[in-house]
């Protein structure tokens, strides 16, 4: 069936567009004239335009974290001031992405129909996860919707700034490193055994780095396919070990107990589950309901069993800071700032300023180790050019001394 966009006027005289699914236009006429609206146009919908033209499937599509961010951000502003549906066919409307505008319109289609926001949503469970949906359905329950989709929108968009940090604070060192590996093994490949072919008729004894470099050198330049093949297969082998979950559970566990990357990882995680947390009890969620979402999205394999154990402690008629505490995995200051809000009362509001700490402390720790990274990178390039030039300058250095005698 194809969906159709209509303007028409119900039977208390207000103008109403939106769509509806029908196998023609006279279908859907008949449907719209079922309702006892009086049509005014009917056409083709957007969202059957864009995917005959992209050619792409619903089921395939989905809208990326940063389209999801700007999308809560765009509703959240036109609900205020909008019906719902008509906020939905503006935003679907407007925006520059085929599939963007199939999946939104889908959505509309959906509250058209007379389904609830949340379980419009539900239809796109790809572009719409379920922690996102529940605050959305606990929004429509208490009438809140506008309230919580602004605290949503801050919440998705504080997440995109971390997450850009993160991005940031990955990529830029493991660019500059790549580069330098780049260069380092093109020296030794093609222009070390060049130089170093001219000392073979010298017949003198080399000197010992100038030995060292020239083998390391042919070596790279005989068997580099192969160490490229065994770094793939390597690779392979680390993806698929991960894929077991046993594996994966202790390969986390190391990572938690590296000395800098582990309570980064913690910090982080932290941080998106306070954060997650005060937005949700903020927005009168239960608690246990929202731990069980967030920890559903834990990529750490620990600290999703953490987040697991604290969900049942909770509905054993534990409080939050105390399974926080028997976890053993979060920092002090959550579970100090968690206990704080339950004795006054003010859980979302510690929470909140627990996540704040938390984010601060990661900006500070990114600053400061983006800083020493880039000269830290520089010098060990600069050190082992040094040494290949080096390797190259002794021979000749010994050559004219010789001469000289």
């Amino acid at each position: 069936m194809a969906e159709y966009d209509y303007i028409a006027i119900d039977p208390a005289g207000r103008e109403r567009k939106g769509s509806v699914k029908a196998e023609t236009i006279e279908d859907a006429r008949a449907r719209l004239d079922a309702r006892k609206m009086f049509v005014v146009k009917v056409e083709p919908g957007a969202v059957a335009v864009a995917r005959k033209r992209a050619g792409l499937s619903l089921r395939a599509a989905r809208l990326s974290p940063k389209e999801l961010t700007l999308f809560t951000r765009q509703l959240s502003t036109l609900v205020q001031v909008s019906p719902l549906e008509e906020s939905l066919r503006t935003i679907g409307r407007q925006s520059e992405q085929d599939h963007v505008r199939a999946i939104v319109g889908k959505v509309h289609g959906g509250v058209m129909e007379g389904r609830r926001l949340a379980d419009a949503m539900g239809a796109e469970p790809k572009s719409f996860p379920p922690l996102f949906r529940a605050m959305i359905s606990a929004g429509e329950s208490s009438g809140s919707l506008p309230t919580i989709m602004e605290r949503l929108s801050d919440l998705m968009e504080r997440q995109a700034v971390i997450r850009s940090k993160v991005i940031t604070a990955i990529a830029y060192p493991s660019v500059l490193a790549g580069f330098a590996v780049c260069v380092v093994a093109a020296l030794m490949i093609f222009v070390v055994p060049k130089v170093v072919e001219q000392f073979d008729t010298v017949g003198q004894t080399l000197p010992l780095l100038t030995r060292i470099v020239m083998g390391i050198s042919a070596f790279l330049a005989a068997w580099w396919w192969l160490l490229l093949i065994l770094m793939a297969l390597a690779g392979v082998g680390a993806w698929r070990a991960l894929k077991v979950e046993s594996i994966r559970f202790r390969f986390d566990g190391a990572l938690l107990r590296l000395p800098v990357i582990g309570r980064l990882i913690r910090d982080l995680h932290a941080a998106r589950m306070a954060r997650t947390l005060s937005t949700m009890v903020a927005s009168r969620l239960p608690l246990m309901e929202g731990l069980s979402l967030t920890a559903s999205t834990v990529h750490n394999r620990v600290l999703r069993r953490a987040s697991d154990d604290i969900v049942e402690a909770i509905r054993g008629g534990g409080s939050l800071s105390a399974a926080l505490r028997r976890a053993g995995v979060f920092p002090p200051l959550l579970v100090y700032l968690a206990a704080s809000g339950e004795a006054a009362g003010r859980l979302d509001t510690m929470l909140e300023r627990a996540a704040d700490y938390l984010e601060r402390e990661f900006d500070t720790f990114t600053g400061a180790a983006l800083a020493m990274l880039e000269p830290i990178i520089i010098i060990l390039m600069g050190a082992i050019v040094a040494v290949i030039i080096l390797s190259i300058l002794l021979p000749i250095l010994q050559l004219q001394s010789l001469t000289g005698a």
